[in-house]
C-alpha cells in the first residue's frame, strides 16, 4: 500500500481557520498566524499517531471522543467496520459484491493524472473503498487520507469542511460515500476545488435511493441532476449510476425484513439471500436507471466556470422527459 510519509506532508498542513501553515510542537501542532484563536500551542493535539487538524468551534467533532477514541490504538488495528465484517465470505459477497463502476473511473483517473508524483487526497479514507483499491497500488501517486477517525490508511484526522491543506496543492481528490455524511456537501465541494490544482480531477459516489446506514451521521441524498449540480464548478467527464433498482430493492428488503425482526443481522440475511435481485440492474434500460440508481458516480474536472441554474434544466436524463 502506497501512503504519502506523514512527515513529507507536513510542510503542507495549514490551519482549518485561517489557512496559514501550522507549526509542529511537542504534543501537538498550532498555527503560525499570532492573530489567529489556533495560535495558542497544542490548539490541534496528536491523538495516537495522527495530528487532529479540526476546528472543534466550527466542526460536530468532538474533540474529547476524538482523544479518547485513539487511547491505546495499535496502528496495525484493522479499519473500521464495514458491517459485513465476521460473516461468511460467500455472504460477505453477496451484501457487498465488488463496485466495478469505482474501479473503472478509478482507472481512468489514474491513466488521466500527469506529472512525476501526483498527490491524490481520500476525503472520509478511513477505510479504502469499494473499487477504488487500485490507488493505493499506483507506486507513481502519493495519497494522502485523512478523517474524522485516525486508521492505518490515514494520515490525519480533520474535517471535510475545513481540510487542512492550501490552494492548489493536490492533483486529484477521490470523495466515495462520504456527501451524504457531512452538513455543507456543497461546502466540502467548495474545499475540493480549492485544494485542487488548475485541472486537477475529482471522483466522487453518492447515495440517492439508499437508507439511513451511519446513523446520526447520515445528513443527504441526491439525484442525479442534484449531484451534478453539486460539481457544477467541475467539467464533466463521465457521470451515471453506480447500481440501478435491482439493487435498491435489495437494499429495501434489508431494511424491511431488519425492521420486522429487530435485527441487522436478519435484514443482511435476506438481502444474501435475493442477491439475484442485483442482477436485474442489467436489463434496466439507462433512462429508467437514472431515476432509481441507489448511487451516483460523477468524474470531473476543475474548472474556473460553472454550470447556470438553467442549464441544469437541460441536463437531466432520466426517463420522465
Amino acid at each position: 500500500m502506497v501512503l504519502a510519509d506523514r512527515k513529507a506532508i507536513e510542510h503542507l498542513l495549514v490551519c482549518p481557520r485561517c489557512r496559514s501553515p501550522l507549526v509542529a510542537r511537542l504534543g501537538g501542532f498550532n498555527c503560525t498566524a499570532t492573530d489567529c484563536p489556533c495560535h495558542a500551542p497544542s490548539s490541534f493535539p496528536v491523538a495516537g499517531r495522527w495530528p487532529v487538524l479540526v476546528d472543534f468551534k466550527r466542526s460536530v467533532v468532538d474533540r474529547e471522543a476524538v482523544m479518547a477514541r485513539a487511547d491505546g490504538t495499535d496502528s496495525r488495528r484493522p479499519p473500521p467496520s464495514t458491517g459485513a465484517d465476521g460473516l461468511p465470505a460467500p455472504l460477505r459477497r453477496a451484501l457487498k459484491p465488488p463496485n466495478r463502476v469505482a474501479a473503472r473511473n478509478v482507472e481512468l483517473l489514474l491513466r488521466s493524472l500527469s506529472g512525476r508524483a501526483p498527490r491524490l487526497l481520500v476525503v472520509g479514507g478511513a477505510t479504502v473503498g469499494n473499487g477504488v483499491g487500485a490507488i493505493y497500488r499506483d507506486p507513481r501517486v502519493q495519497v494522502i487520507g485523512f478523517d474524522i477517525v485516525g486508521s492505518p490508511v490515514t494520515q490525519l484526522i480533520a474535517d471535510a469542511h475545513q481540510i487542512p491543506l492550501p490552494a492548489a496543492s493536490v492533483d486529484a481528490v477521490l470523495v466515495q460515500a462520504v456527501l451524504e455524511h457531512v452538513l455543507n456537501p456543497a461546502g466540502v465541494v467548495a474545499e475540493i476545488h480549492r485544494v485542487l490544482k488548475e485541472e486537477g480531477l475529482v471522483y466522487a459516489e453518492t447515495p440517492f435511493l439508499q437508507q439511513v446506514h451511519a446513523g446520526a451521521h447520515d445528513f443527504t441524498r441526491f439525484t442525479a441532476s442534484g449531484h451534478r449540480y453539486l460539481f457544477r464548478r467541475f467539467e464533466e467527464l463521465a457521470a451515471g449510476p453506480v447500481s440501478g433498482p435491482g439493487t435498491q430493492l435489495l437494499w429495501s428488503v434489508d431494511h424491511l425484513v431488519r425492521g420486522l425482526a429487530r435485527s441487522r443481522r436478519a435484514g443482511q440475511a435476506a438481502r444474501g439471500l435475493l442477491f439475484w435481485l442485483r442482477t436485474l440492474d442489467r436489463l434496466v434500460s439507462a433512462r429508467y436507471a437514472m431515476d432509481d440508481a441507489t448511487a451516483y458516480y460523477f468524474l470531473g474536472r476543475k474548472q474556473d466556470g460553472e454550470m447556470s441554474p438553467g442549464e441544469i434544466l437541460t441536463y437531466y436524463r432520466g426517463a420522465q422527459v
